[in-house]
């Protein structure tokens, strides 16, 4: 059964009754802190020593990339997000705590480590004067965390003492080693008492026994080794695979224009269609929006079709912005009177 087949469920005052609950709800963030560099230049000429672009630098922009982009989203809804995870004693890690503490979000279990270099992910985009900017280049880096039985012993002692006064958890697993599946599965003892949800870029299979994921379609598909493309039956069967082998109550998969596709046990699928306009301008981190807004709406006590619903919102407005953003509540709340406008 489709999304509008069911349509009638929601209602634009439920919607944004969950949404008003958003405010101060503390949700705890685990994963892997990314810091995201965006350098704008002008093009000025064509190189005469090699056939590239000169670009005249403009501005530049740090801003939270990875678990950090789900914590700054969380915290532009109004929640309350207590991240967990490590930066080095770097410049991106160090403008990423102060980032944080302007924005009074709680930095205590964000530990610097000796050695550890801060993912960091620079863009460079180029325009013209008369023209939008275009991503040319990225350079990567950062290095790896290898956790010991001491490192994961001591994480879960602060998380499952901090747990007790929150209301949902998001793992955001970007392959950069601090996500822990030791870990990951003494949170899935919670998942009776608050949701906790997954987005692992690429060790999907690694998790079970969780409350949800949020892959994409492209993770799906690098998961199972298959290629879904617009095939429905493929998309359907995948996600009910990956739903009953990891022990999830509900799978989310994001389709980028196609918009997304909820899978919950002995429940039809559900697809929602993008939101908004499928002229998508940037998808940098449009995965970390969703998952923050699906899980808090979660943890204030949305369905799964209702959290779905208001993600969807989220990745429409979010994708069409350029560089890591975030969305409001506003921005959620103009979308559902939008939706349900006569």
């Amino acid at each position: 059964m489709s999304l509008t087949m069911r349509k009638s469920i929601f209602t634009q005052k439920r919607l944004r009754e969950i949404l008003g609950r958003y405010q101060g709800c503390q949700i705890a963030v685990y994963g892997d802190l990314v810091v995201d560099e965006f350098l704008f230049g002008e093009i000025s000429r064509v190189s005469r020593e090699a056939p590239v672009l000169i670009l005249k630098q403009k501005e530049s922009l740090v801003v939270p990339g990875g678990a950090a982009n789900a914590v700054n989203n969380l915290c532009a809804l109004g929640a309350c997000p207590i991240p967990f995870g490590i930066v080095g004693d770097d410049v991106s890690g160090r403008e990423l705590i102060r980032q944080f503490k302007q924005k009074r979000i709680e930095t205590h279990f964000m530990r610097k480590v000796p050695g550890y270099q801060t993912p960091t992910k620079t863009r460079v985009l180029a325009g013209s004067v008369h023209s939008s900017r275009q991503q040319v280049l990225r350079l990567d880096r950062g290095s790896r965390f290898d956790h010991q039985p001491q490192s994961e012993s001591q994480l879960w002692k602060e998380m499952d003492r901090e747990l007790e006064s929150c209301r949902g958890v998001i793992i955001s697993d970007y392959d950069f080693g601090y996500v822990s599946a030791a870990v990951v599965a003494q949170l899935g003892r919670y998942r009776d008492r608050l949701p906790v949800v997954l987005d692992s870029r690429f060790q999907l299979l690694k998790y079970h026994g969780i409350t949800a994921a949020t892959p994409n379609e492209p993770e799906v598909e690098e998961a199972l080794g298959i290629k879904i493309g617009n095939d429905l039956s493929k998309l359907d069967a995948a996600g009910r695979k990956l739903l009953k082998r990891q022990q999830f109550e509900a799978l989310l998969i994001t389709r980028g224009r196609d918009g997304m596709a909820l899978f919950e046990p002995h429940r039809p699928t559900s697809h929602l269609s993008i939101f908004g306009t499928d002229e998508i301008a940037d998808v940098t981190g449009a995965g970390d929006t969703v998952i923050a807004v699906f899980t808090l709406s979660l943890a204030v006590g949305a369905n799964f079709l209702e959290a779905a619903k208001l993600s969807n919102f989220a990745g429409g407005i979010v994708v069409m912005k350029r560089g890591t953003a975030t969305v409001s509540v506003e921005e959620l709340e103009a979308a559902v009177i939008t939706e349900f406008k006569e």
